[in-house]
């Protein structure tokens, strides 16, 4: 490195990611004292965070034109270029973006410093290389270092927004262009930080900070990117090549194109440029020359610089005026177009009070500091001279101060958090006029209290704008999923956590919910974001899964249930969810397990745990709902079973432990005295018209028996009667039907009644007549079971009495005469679903398909 104490002013000049700035740091803390100037007021306060963690905070300084933190001691100062003292003495003086000369805008601000501002020991001004023509010119005597970039600069053509790599910042020019980029990334790609000038340093660092910690991988900015923000970018992405400029929309310079895209790669690692490809392909496009300039580092040499002069006359209004008007006698410097402090002078000097105060040099100083107030509302020069006027207004009379109640009104008028992005990023831009106001310390009573007050205000707003950025346009879920997406391995991958509610989060993101097997995904997730949310779960959740495995192989059985929700399949359930339902078997008592998809991911090891523990655990219940129906298949496959019994036994096992007597009469009548008393001692009532097991008829067994129907039978499970009904409406649903009889209801009409009950009322009716001598049975037994008058007589007519006719010249009365009960003729058998078969349960005496079986 050649020695910098040889010469009074020294120039690096390089392209972006050359270390410049990094070196007037370093040479900066060698000095005894030093300052240094930005082009950016966050530039500024990025170094001085840098200096205060080498030098401490007591001995450091920064100067904006919002913010001023002077400790007595303070030695090494951080400005803006605008705010750099020049009324004092530093061992070490640089100057940051030095080719910032060119600007139209700022341009005689940078050229003013680059000419006047000097270190005792040692001056080093940075910039582009394109600024060496202009050194030579103005500062003959500078030795001039050329720095190489560090990590190289590659063309990347141009990219869909959805196929932008990660650790991507996009570039456009307008707030509005930004926040359309941000809301498009966050659609697509989960969200994105966004930068802009006009941004706080609090608001700037804490959407910066963001992005550095990796909790969204795109960034969205305005060409303030390009002054030396230092942000882990990899690729940079132009939206638009042209600019507003303050007087014309124009294209980017191949200097700034380059300023810009230079962003991307950081120290020793390679960054790729390009631009955002829009449908259509009206996207915008560089030019080959550019993109070879850009790689090569290689741009046109500045052949002028804007000027005015930084230190003119106070003599007078007319002469101070005059000096910034007045032309350079330089050939290499331009006059700088008419800046809005200076158009705003020109406007309060044609009123007659401002000239009649604007009196002596101290006055002039004042009225000239007023109009230097920035215009951070961009209000435009009538409205902010009007501004300028009151406060000029206040400062040449009386105490010379600003109103206390003014001030503190303005302020109160701007407190608020309430509103969107651009409310709150105007009423921050606000609050610089009123911090930048708060800062001249002749300005105010109490200044010190002005500043700190305007200062809070500040970082109130701005972490309000902070959220609110973040709310509109980062959606953490899908940007947690993208990185999810990505993740490789174990040492990558996100980390997924489950609570006790079964909140599933990744990386601290909740993304559904884990019922039983069964995952979620979060019912406010958006739709594009569900396959994502499944995916993530499917990858992540393996580990959660096979816990939940093994905690159901060895769970008691009090936690698993059978799901009969009528119109579902019939289902088992642990700890309230689903893992598997049932499906035909070898027989109705031994139905297939099939486990639910859910559980699919589960290692085979894990599956047959699963399954061996349904199984265990069906069965059992089988055995205690069902245990007459489990003697009854037992004991129809038990040769020492007498073949009677076990004729009548097969059948009604296969029915479901209820079956019409017409359909086993001839097993019947085999049966002997012992037989009868083996098949009671099973639990086997003999009716008149059914033949049941009573214990079959309780609720429970009743579900059990319906749900083991259907899932052999591969339907929904059927709706129940209601438990402790005795009778009901018949369904007008043949499959219905059909159900409510294997539930143990016998059809009478429009109505079914429980066959136990319908057995009492046959024995009744039996104990009640005296021969074939006519009887009129109680109607309160009907009237009790809630049967009508015709579902009563279907009843009696099913049992085998007979209306009796009444004799001639008597009214008719419900009296009725036993006749016998009828052989059954041979029926035909009914097809499945032939509504002829279901009516035949309507006729009495003809057997019907159910009683068939």
């Amino acid at each position: 490195m050649a020695s910098f104490s040889a010469q009074p002013v020294v120039a690096v000049l390089g392209p972006t990611n050359t270390g410049k700035t990094h070196l007037a740091i370093e040479r900066m803390c060698g000095h005894s004292s030093g300052m240094i100037g930005f082009p950016l007021r966050l530039l500024a306060r990025e170094v001085y965070d840098r200096v205060v963690a080498i030098k401490g905070k007591e001995r450091v300084a920064l100067i904006t034109g919002e913010e001023k933190l002077v400790p007595p001691n303070a030695q090494y100062f951080l400005t803006t270029a605008e705010s750099m003292p020049l009324d004092r003495e530093y061992a070490f003086v640089a100057l940051d973006e030095a080719q910032l000369g060119a600007d139209p805008e700022r341009g005689h601000v940078f050229t003013d410093r680059l000419l006047r501002a000097r270190g005792r020991e040692e001056t080093m001004i940075l910039g582009s290389e394109a600024l060496r023509p202009m050194i030579r010119a103005l500062v003959p005597d500078a030795e001039i270092i050329g720095r190489p970039r560090f990590s190289t600069l590659t063309y990347a053509g141009a990219t869909k927004l959805s196929r932008l790599p990660p650790r991507s910042a996009i570039v456009a020019f307008s707030a509005e262009e930004v926040y359309a980029v941000a809301e498009m990334l966050r659609r697509l790609r989960g969200g994105a930080a966004v930068v802009m000038g006009a941004l706080s340093p609090r608001t700037r660092n804490a959407q910066v900070g963001m992005f550095q910690a990796g909790e969204v991988d795109y960034l969205v900015a305005t060409d303030a990117i390009g002054m030396g923000l230092n942000m882990d970018v990899a690729h940079v992405a132009f939206a638009s090549l042209r600019k507003f400029d303050g007087r014309r929309a124009r294209r980017l310079t191949i200097a700034e194109m380059a300023q810009i895209a230079g962003r991307a790669g950081r120290h020793q690692r390679d960054g790729t440029f390009g631009t955002l490809a829009l449908e259509g392909g009206s996207g915008a496009r560089f030019e080959d020359e550019e993109v070879d300039a850009i790689e090569a580092h290689h741009f046109p040499p500045i052949d002028h610089l804007y000027w005015r002069e930084g230190a003119p006359s106070l003599a007078s209004l007319d002469a101070l005026i005059a000096d910034l008007e007045r032309r350079p006698d330089r050939p290499v410097l331009r006059a700088a177009p008419q800046a809005i402090d200076l158009s705003v002078l020109k406007r309060l000097a044609e009123e007659d009070w401002v000239r009649e105060r604007a009196r002596g040099r101290p006055m002039i100083a004042r009225l000239w500091a007023a109009c230097g107030l920035p215009d951070f509302r961009k209000t435009g020069p009538e409205p902010h001279s009007r501004l300028v006027s009151r406060i000029f207004r206040h400062l040449s009379e009386g105490d010379g101060h600003l109103p206390k109640s003014w001030f503190a009104e303005e302020l109160a008028r701007l407190d608020s958090v309430q509103g969107d992005v651009e409310t709150l990023a105007d009423r921050i831009a606000g609050v610089r006029t009123w911090a930048y106001i708060a800062h001249r310390a002749d300005w105010l009573a109490d200044a010190d209290h002005w500043a700190e007050r305007t200062r809070t205000l500040e970082e109130k707003l701005s972490d309000a704008l902070h959220q609110r950025l973040t709310q509109r346009f980062v959606d953490r879920r899908t940007s947690v999923l993208m990185r999810d997406l990505g993740a490789k391995g174990g040492d990558l991958a996100l980390p997924v956590k489950v609570d006790e509610e079964g909140i599933v989060t990744v990386d601290g993101e909740a993304i559904g919910r884990l019922i039983g097997f069964r995952f979620k995904p979060d019912h406010l997730a958006r739709h594009g974001d569900m396959k994502r949310l499944m995916a993530a779960a499917e990858r992540r959740l393996g580990t959660e899964l096979a816990s939940r495995a093994r905690q159901l192989a060895a769970d008691e059985d009090g936690h698993f249930s059978l799901a009969t929700d009528a119109g579902r399949p019939v289902a088992i359930f642990w700890r309230g969810d689903v893992v598997a339902r049932l499906e035909k078997g070898r027989t109705l008592l031994t139905p297939r397990i099939r486990l639910h998809r859910a559980l699919d991911s589960l290692s085979p090891a894990d599956r047959t745990g699963v399954e061996q523990r349904l199984a265990t655990w069906l069965e059992g219940r089988i055995q205690r709902e069902l245990k007459p129906l489990a003697r009854y298949f037992e004991a129809a496959r038990d040769p020492a079973c007498p073949p009677s019994l076990r004729a009548l036994l097969a059948p009604l096992a296969e029915a479901g432990g209820i079956i019409a007597r017409a359909g086993v009469a001839s097993a019947i009548e085999h049966l002997d005295r012992e037989d009868r008393s083996r098949a009671e001692r099973l639990d086997v009532k003999l009716g008149t018209i059914d033949v049941y097991s009573p214990t079959l008829l309780k609720p429970e067994p009743t579900r059990w028996r319906i749900a083991l129907f259907a899932a052999a039978e591969g339907q929904m499970m059927p709706e129940l009667p209601v438990p402790g009904a005795v009778s009901m409406a018949t369904p007008a649903d043949a499959a219905a039907c059909e159900a409510m009889v294997r539930a143990g209801y016998r059809a009478l009409g429009a109505q079914m009644l429980r066959v136990d009950l319908a057995e009492r009322l046959a024995r009744i009716a039996h104990d009640s007549r005296s021969g074939r001598a006519p009887f009129t049975p109680d109607p309160g037994l009907a009237t009790s079971l809630g049967l009508r008058h015709a579902s009563f007589a279907q009843l009696m007519l099913a049992l085998g009495f007979r209306a009796a006719s009444p004799a001639r010249g008597e009214i008719a009365a419900e009296a009725w005469v036993w006749k016998g009960k009828r052989e059954p003729r041979q029926e035909r058998a009914a097809r499945p679903g032939n509504a002829f078969g279901a009516l035949a349960d309507l006729y009495p005496g003809t057997p019907s398909r159910n009683a068939a079986r």
